[in-house]
């Protein structure tokens, strides 16, 4: 069962890094790359790796998905002036 899953995982894994290479839009490929984060992280916590799982979680999928999408917006803003 623990096998199976980890495996699951990892496709998806995989999934989400072709997907976030291949996408045209910026905006996209950052979303894509928080799943991927997340993704990571439950991968993580179903190997036993709880720490790391909760450090992958905070820092992956959340902050550095809202420093793209800021970094994003506001380059977007000085792009159009």
């Amino acid at each position: 069962m623990h096998y199976s899953i980890s495996i699951a995982f990892l496709v998806l894994l995989i999934v989400c890094a072709i997907a976030a290479l291949t996408v045209r839009q910026l905006i996209s490929a950052v979303v894509i790359f928080g799943v991927f984060s997340f993704f990571s992280a439950i991968f993580f916590a179903t190997l036993g790796a709880l720490d790391v799982a909760f450090t992958e979680a905070a820092v992956g999928a959340a902050v550095t998905t809202v420093f793209f999408v800021s970094a994003l917006f506001r380059t977007r803003k000085h792009e159009s002036q």
